[in-house]
């Protein structure tokens, strides 16, 4: 099949935690990644490769980027993001899996491309979080499990 008609995937974890009984949300500042740097993100997304499924692309990305190991049983499936770029770019689709057991701490391993991993209360995210992951975040609060994007 030609380049024309490739859609990529990428998996987003939303990694939770119960704090003094509010829910907090794990992000991480991107940096050097050419695309939306300097933004929270959701802490841990990365693509499907190939030969991989949505469930096993998480848990590699839950390793290599922030060193905790995720079991397939503790995955729940939370959302799906079509992305679709107008313009010609590239077509998403964001698989969004909600995380609430995993071992291990947290740590940032991948240095060059984030510069700051926090817990955020999830009813009050900061300002310069990445509009599609708000956007993500409000339909997941309202159990809606399904959204399209599209950008020129």
């Amino acid at each position: 099949m030609g380049e024309h008609f490739k859609s990529l995937s990428a998996v987003i974890p939303i990694i939770l935690q119960k704090k003094d009984g509010n829910v907090q949300i794990l992000l991480h500042r991107r940096k050097n990644t050419g695309y939306k740097d300097g933004e929270w993100d959701l802490a841990g997304s990365g693509h499907v490769d190939e030969n991989e499924t949505a469930k096993m692309a998480v848990i590699r990305e839950c390793e290599e980027e922030l060193g905790i190991e995720v079991k397939i049983e503790e995955l729940s499936f939370a959302h799906l993001s079509h992305r679709v770029n107008d313009t010609g770019g590239r077509t998403y689709y964001d698989i969004y899996f909600e995380v609430n057991k995993y071992d291990g701490i947290p740590k940032i391993k991948e240095p060059d491309k984030c510069s700051e991993l926090k817990w955020f209360n999830i009813n009050n995210l900061p300002y310069d979080i990445m509009d599609i992951r708000k956007a993500v975040l409000n339909n997941y609060k309202d159990n809606i499990q399904y959204s399209e994007v599209i950008k020129a």
